[in-house]
């Protein structure tokens, strides 16, 4: 089994009448197999938007792309390629059953994607239903799929939502973008809901190796379904659990109890990597000054054998001088920046859309300045291209914006930066 560090960053001490306690929790894994029972069992499935829309160059560089990932698969890893438009079907293999990876396979898959073409309309939940259909004759598997659309979800707001619960902790799903006529929010759900990411392919001609990267990234994973298993004190509640670091993923609501006490937060598969959380834990009432208490109990687990890989306490620490409650930990304030950017970018945009122009100038201002002070610098950048800020620091919404550029902003706005080294 892979080996995983836990560290927790936090400032424990809490002013006499303080019950909100913040932690910041990294977690490193090595990625390396420490057993003999050789790699994970793997299943990948690639889901490819065959929509009207995606006629021309867009289906033929979308071939190339699910060709990339095909030949990318290590041998064994058990696979299917979907094609979806309005409806969802199998394209390989032919059985609508996930086959194992070699040269043969390979070669037929390769066959199939190459005669793909483009008509009918856009219903992404029905993509994701029939890849967690194929998925369920693999229960033990790192399931792992790639989608990539390039049009607005057709589906209401209700069929896509109780799409998306049917597929939630059933696999792992990264999605991509191109052209500038999808919406990033849909497949934010998609991210959100999944546990995967969510990019935006500027240059249609790099579809193919994000598509290899995808692939040969999920290769790589060694664990499945390890979860954030959490104790907090009785009468306290947990404000948030989310994932913060690469990418910000809300996991509070994701909860599934072991006890009153515990609850069971996922995280998805594991493979090399470095991953960092943010949890808040409210206190039912504030202790005695000098009185140190476990105000969380945080242990990697995996669920279905409860073997743990790493553990940590989160502490607090009531005290009336105010020196050492108000310090902010370094980690908790960058992180909590962090969040909050990607709030002010997303509901900026949101307001640009709607025509309210001074809640989208006051909002992207103030993501300006987070990103700087952040060292976000390829964000600041983006949104320098949206609101300008002249040299008395007023700021006003540019008139002319390139589309890419606001969905290049609007997708990037959940991936955080780690906090400078200097600053910790």
């Amino acid at each position: 089994m892979a080996d995983f560090k836990l560290n927790i960053d936090q400032n424990k001490f809490l002013p006499t009448d303080g019950r909100e306690v913040h932690a910041v929790l990294t977690i490193e894994s090595s990625g390396t197999v420490t057993t003999d029972t050789g790699p994970a069992e793997a299943a990948e499935i690639i889901i490819i938007d065959v929509s009207g829309s995606m006629s021309g160059s867009k289906i033929r560089d979308a071939r190339e792309a699910a060709s990339a990932a095909v030949q990318a698969l290590r041998d064994g890893v058990h696979f299917a390629v979907i094609a979806g438009n309005h409806e969802a079907a199998v394209i390989y293999p032919q059985s609508g059953r996930l086959v194992p990876a070699h040269g043969a396979s390979r070669k037929e898959a390769l066959g199939a994607i190459r005669r793909l073409g483009a008509g009918g309309g856009t219903e992404i939940g029905r993509w994701l239903q029939l890849a967690e259909n194929l998925f369920r004759y693999h229960p033990n598997a790192i399931k792992h799929a790639i989608l990539m659309t390039d049009g607005q979800n057709n589906q209401s707001a209700d069929v896509f939502a109780r799409a998306l619960q049917a597929c939630e902790g059933r696999f792992v799903c990264d999605s991509l973008g191109i052209g500038e006529d999808w919406v990033p929010a849909e497949l934010r759900k998609v991210a959100e809901a999944l546990l995967g990411t969510s990019a935006f392919v500027r240059n249609q001609g790099d579809l193919a190796a994000f598509f290899r990267d995808l692939t040969q990234q999920s290769m790589g994973k060694t664990v499945a379904e390890l979860a954030l298993r959490l104790w907090a004190p009785q009468n306290s509640r947990i404000k948030f659990v989310k994932q913060v670091n690469p990418t910000l993923v809300e996991l509070t609501g994701k909860r599934t109890d072991v006890n009153p006490l515990t609850g069971d937060y996922p995280t998805g598969s594991w493979g090399a990597e470095e991953r960092v959380y943010h949890l808040c834990v409210e206190l039912d009432q504030p202790g005695q000054i000098g009185n140190e208490i476990r105000a969380g109990w945080v242990k990697l687990v995996l669920p279905d054998t409860q073997e743990v890989f790493a553990s940590g306490n989160v502490l607090a620490q009531w005290t009336d001088d105010l020196a050492l409650s108000t310090r902010l930990n370094p980690k908790v304030a960058h992180y909590s920046g962090q969040a909050e950017m990607a709030v002010l970018i997303q509901e900026g945009l949101s307001a640009r859309d709607a025509g309210d122009l001074d809640t989208a100038t006051a909002r992207l201002a103030r993501a300006r300045k987070i990103a700087v002070e952040s060292g976000h610098g390829d964000t600041a950048r983006l949104l320098d291209k949206v609101v300008e800020i002249d040299s008395s620091g007023t700021a006003r919404l540019r008139r002319q914006v390139d589309k890419a550029d606001m969905i290049e902003l609007d997708t990037g706005s959940v991936r955080t930066s780690k906090l400078r080294k200097e600053e910790g």
